[in-house]
């Protein structure tokens, strides 16, 4: 505008944070009060544990996926810097409120967004003081980007954009995204229309000698109570704290009642999908009718990834990590019988 900035207008725009924690302010956020904040500023996108709502990102999970063809990129798989984090959430969160959180509150989400990740314990404080003892998991994931001087000039040239094929046909067709034009007589509609014809031509006397191969299955799959042992005081203590990450779903204890999702009284050695009075997903309700009890292995397996090791499950939250939670919670709750 043809006059220096001010000191004072430098100072408005320079908010950004590097790695190594220069540009942070001064303050501090703990785990416990940054799942508060997050549950009100920022779950109705990213979902109560950062598991993502919809089409919202994802901000935890997505461990050892890096490598497939479509990984989960998350804080805790992806991102290599925590600064990326921190001046991300303050410059542009909450959405359609960008820059309304103070500093401690930025501190906090943060820190809560860690211990989603299972990169910090729950009494975590994250400050401009501890920032640099965090350990990303994927700091060391990323290689310099020299492509401009060791490959562009091996394929670079003027494209010649004339004479590339005789003749251009349709050979696949993208359904899946909805991007193909419709055509009468389509490879898919074909498809439909003989598969209709087969579903409609198929005995029904196999469909019902599946169903009494499933009923007979179930009958035969009596509920297995474990049997009952010592409990281990410590390990009950652990899997309280853990709990903390299911108590926004789920009770337990005197008087728990369903909530999001089942209470959860008694439930090791109780069949799946058949708590009393919960709306489960038809996958757990047809996993319980075929036999599944959840035993104390097959909690663990469930906590572990419950997408993965049940599809179709409504449970959105992305699993436990270390196997030392799956243990500790697994005992806290062989301390509740059902009511």
């Amino acid at each position: 505008m043809g006059r220096p900035a001010l000191d004072e207008e430098i100072a408005a725009w320079d908010v950004d944070v590097l790695p190594d924690g220069t540009g942070l302010p001064e303050g501090s956020g703990d785990v416990l009060t940054g799942e508060e904040i997050f549950a009100e500023k920022c779950a109705a996108c990213h979902g109560d544990f950062a598991e993502g709502v919809g089409n919202w990102p994802k901000l935890a999970g997505g461990w050892d996926t890096l490598d497939r063809k479509d990984p989960v990129k998350t804080v805790g798989s992806y991102w290599p810097y925590l600064s990326t984090v921190w001046d991300y959430v303050h410059r542009s969160m909450p959405f359609g409120a960008a820059q309304t959180l103070t500093d401690d509150e930025v501190y906090a989400i943060t820190a809560y967004i860690l211990y989603s990740n299972d990169i910090v314990d729950e009494e975590f404080t994250l400050s401009h003081e501890t920032f640099l003892d965090v350990e990303m998991p994927n700091a060391e994931g990323f290689i310099i980007d020299d492509r401009a001087e060791t490959e562009y000039a091996q394929w670079r040239a003027e494209p010649c954009m004339e004479n590339c094929k005789d003749s251009v046909e349709i050979t696949m067709r993208a359904t899946v995204l909805d991007v193909t034009p419709e055509e009468e007589g389509s490879p898919e509609e074909e498809f439909q229309e003989d598969a209709t014809e087969v579903n409609e031509d198929a005995p029904e006397a196999a469909t019902e000698e599946a169903q009494e191969v499933e009923e007979a299955s179930a009958a035969e799959a009596a509920p297995v109570k474990e049997t009952a042992a010592a409990l281990d005081p410590e390990l009950v203590a652990a899997g309280e704290r853990v709990f903390k990450k299911c108590k926004s779903c789920h009770q337990v204890g005197e008087g728990a009642e369903n909530r999001t999702g089942p209470a959860l009284n008694g439930i090791v050695g109780h069949p799946a999908g058949a708590m009393e009075g919960f709306k489960y997903s038809k996958a757990l309700e047809e996993a319980g009718q075929a036999g599944l009890v959840w035993t104390e292995e097959e909690l663990k397996a469930f906590l572990e990834k419950p997408r993965d090791y049940l599809k179709g499950t409504k449970m959105s939250f992305s699993g436990l990590r270390k196997e030392d939670d799956q243990a500790a919670i697994v005992e806290y709750l062989k301390s509740f019988d059902a009511e």
